[in-house]
């Protein structure tokens, strides 16, 4: 029977074992693999054994040899490295964090807004000398159209006045 368009895998998780278990002997590896290393290592000592004879120049040699990409690439496994639990006791409260370039940026907007306001309060900025000369104009168009409506005020009641007499 058809089972739809796409057929299951047989493929599995696959599943590494740790050096740990390696070492333990507890690891899942297949029984081949134990005998194929286990025939390495009786090679390896028995090229020790003869290399003892040399001199230093056939440990240099073995420490190099190496299998795959062992020689060329140097990796530490960082799944294997259990991630180290701070306690509150352990953290220093005088170290500071550094910030990002963001935050950095975020702070310095901030702190020159702060001084630009502080100078605007005081009157110091260019903006700032306008908004006053603006506003001392506008004090002064106000003073002079207040005077202006009291003398007109006053030539009303003084027609009146005369127009009552």
């Amino acid at each position: 029977m058809g089972r739809g368009k796409f057929k299951a895998k047989p493929t599995g998780q696959r599943h590494f074992s740790t050096p740990e278990e390696m070492l333990a002997g507890t690891s899942s590896r297949p029984r081949t693999f134990k005998r194929q290393e286990a025939a390495y290592k009786e090679e390896e000592e028995s090229e020790e054994e003869s290399g003892q004879e040399s001199g230093e120049e056939s440990e240099d040699e073995t420490e190099q040899k190496r299998k795959g990409t062992q020689g060329v690439i140097e990796v530490n496994n960082l799944n294997l490295v259990k991630p180290k639990n701070l306690k509150a006791r352990d953290l220093d409260a005088g170290k500071t964090t550094e910030l990002s370039r963001r935050e950095r940026e975020e702070l310095e907007k901030q702190r020159a807004h702060e001084r630009y306001m502080r100078l605007q309060e005081q009157g110091k900025t260019e903006q700032a000398r306008k908004d006053l000369e603006r506003l001392a104009l506008i004090r002064q168009q106000r003073e002079e159209a207040a005077k202006k409506r009291e003398e007109e005020k006053a030539a009303r009641e003084q027609k009146k006045v005369e127009a009552r007499k």
